[in-house]
């Protein structure tokens, strides 16, 4: 039997008995072996708390892709550095949570190439080629705590943009071949000439909102 998440929806309704009993929780893949996230801010987390009634935990908690733990989670970030291949088993789980109401926010650690073309690579074996579409600026994500209106690079006056799965009318994927690590707010982090975008904070911060309103 086919391990379901709690409906989003659901879990908001009943944000007032969680916020007594464990906030949300946001897993940190572990994916292809060793890979993990170690420059993501979960500054995020902190802001939706104090922007919203959602209840979040202040901190990452490590699971890994292949794992039923990952469940659990209605939301969780992937993110690295580098070429990777992920298993069998982490793409069958994968491909479950997003479809059973996980929540999945991807970025190229500051912007690393090889990392966002494996990425693509795995998700179009997953989902199909034409799968990752642009999310347009008009789309509620980017209005739900914050208005963005642009996605500002550190290193270029070009524009970012944000790409995403849907499945039953819902974004359930979000994903930037441009770094969305904040790094400004990480200790012993920086993009080391990675065109991150600045606005980060506010953009994952919008992104969580979504996925927990909808």
């Amino acid at each position: 039997m086919k391990t379901r998440l709690v409906s989003l929806a659901a879990l908001l309704l009943f944000l007032p008995v969680r916020a007594k009993e464990g906030a949300v929780e946001c897993g940190n893949l572990i994916y292809a072996g060793t890979k993990t996230s170690k420059c993501f801010s979960d500054e995020f987390l902190t802001t939706v708390q104090q922007k919203t009634s959602i209840a979040t935990e202040r901190r990452f908690k490590p699971v890994k892709l292949g794992a039923e733990e990952l469940f659990r989670f209605p939301f969780a970030i992937m993110t690295g550095e580098g070429d990777f291949t992920l298993t069998a088993v982490e793409r069958d789980n994968l491909k479950r949570y997003l479809e059973n109401g996980g929540f999945l926010l991807a970025s190229a650690s500051c912007s690393n190439e090889a990392w966002s073309t494996a990425f693509e690579r795995e998700i179009k074996r997953l989902f199909g080629a034409d799968s990752l579409r642009d999310i347009p600026m008009k789309h509620e994500i980017f209005r739900t705590i914050f208005t963005v209106q642009d996605l500002k690079l550190s290193k270029s006056a070009g524009q970012a943009a944000l790409r995403g799965i849907t499945i039953n009318d819902k974004i359930v994927l979000v994903y930037s071949r441009e770094g969305l690590n904040d790094t400004s707010h990480t200790e012993g982090c920086c993009c080391c000439g990675g065109n991150e975008i600045q606005n980060s904070m506010e953009i994952n911060a919008n992104i969580l909102a979504y996925a927990l309103l909808h």
